[in-house]
Formats: C-alpha cells, sequence, structure tokens
C-alpha cells in the first residue's frame, strides 16, 4: 500500500492554508509580540511542528502571510484601477479602503515592517512587496499624472501616494485621525477642479 500523494499534498495545502489565515488573525488582534509557534499551531489546529516543517520559521510564515493578503489586495486595485470610470472614482475608493476597509491588513503590513527592521533577509522580501504596490500606483497614476498636468516627476507622485497612505495608517493605528479627513476632503477638491 503506497502513500496517496494527492491527499499529502491536499493535507499539505490546507495545513499552510490554516496557519496562513492563523497568522493573519494574530497579527491583527495582538501584534507580532503574541504571536508564538504554538499559538499559530493552535489557532490554525494543526500540530505545531508544522509551522517549521512547511515555513522554515515563524518569521517566514509572517512574511507569507503577508505576501498572500498582499497578492489579494493587489488584485483588487488593479481590477479598480482597470475599471471603467473616471480617476476621482477611483481616488476615492482607493481611499475608502485606506480608512475604513484595509485596516487588518495595514496592521499585518506596519508589524512586519518594524520586525523587518533588524532582519535583512526579511527587508528584502518586504521590499518586493513595497515594489509591488509602487508598480500598482504608477501604472494607475501614469494617465492622471499627464491629464492633471503634475509638474513632478511620475516617480516622485507615486512616492508622495505611499508616504502619505503610510502616514494614515501609522497615526489611525496610533489613535490619531486629526486633519486626515479635511485632508482627504482638500485632495477630492482639488481632483475635482
Amino acid at each position: 500500500m503506497g502513500v496517496d500523494v494527492a491527499k499529502v499534498s491536499i493535507a499539505r495545502s490546507a495545513a499552510e492554508e490554516a496557519l496562513l489565515d492563523a497568522a493573519e488573525r494574530v497579527l491583527v488582534d495582538s501584534g507580532y509580540a503574541a504571536v508564538t509557534t504554538r499559538r499559530l499551531a493552535e489557532e490554525a489546529g494543526v500540530n505545531h511542528g508544522l509551522v517549521h516543517y512547511y515555513f522554515g520559521s515563524v518569521e517566514n510564515l509572517l512574511v507569507r502571510t503577508l505576501e498572500r493578503f498582499t497578492e489579494r489586495l493587489i488584485a483588487r486595485q488593479r481590477d479598480m484601477y482597470a475599471a471603467d470610470m473616471p480617476f476621482l472614482e477611483k481616488w476615492r475608493t482607493a481611499m475608502r479602503y485606506l480608512m475604513s476597509e484595509d485596516v487588518a491588513y495595514e496592521k499585518v503590513w506596519l508589524e512586519l515592517q518594524a520586525l523587518g527592521w533588524n532582519q535583512p533577509d526579511l527587508r528584502e522580501r518586504l521590499a518586493r512587496v513595497n515594489a509591488e504596490w509602487r508598480a500598482v500606483l504608477t501604472e494607475a497614476f501614469e494617465q492622471p499624472h499627464r491629464e492633471l498636468g503634475i509638474e513632478m516627476p511620475l516617480d516622485a507622485l507615486v512616492s508622495l501616494v505611499m508616504t502619505f497612505n503610510l502616514g494614515v495608517m501609522v497615526e489611525r493605528l496610533g489613535g490619531i485621525e486629526a486633519g486626515h479627513a479635511e485632508l482627504l476632503d482638500w485632495i477630492d477638491g482639488w481632483l475635482s477642479s
């Protein structure tokens, strides 16, 4: 009697997904400081040895969690920016995501940014995630950059939007919202004129 490779593959895939889901929940609910191999395994309903067996380390599991989460959001953003609607509506939708719908992702992203500051291997993977976002925004802002006659280089505009988003995320996660609505209203008015 041989091992059913298909069943093993399905079981592994299910365990990996359960661990990724668990890591996402723990990062959002409690942050990196609360992440342990045992907690992730318990949340996922799998043996704790599978964390290292499948991912090599807890840190690799966490970065893979961010990468998977990013893949979902980037697909959504690309679809939204490709939609046949005015750029102003796309901007408003993106800001709605930033301000309310993507808080879980933002927390995972920022938790891992802090983790990567002292771990060059993780920092490289996080830089790749950042580059994916820059590519999405560069593509999305190319036409409005031209049509609105924005004088700064496109790369500078994308950097401005990226750092704007990051600033909003950091402040909101710290409980600071002063001026955010007013800034978004001002930008909306500028884009509308």
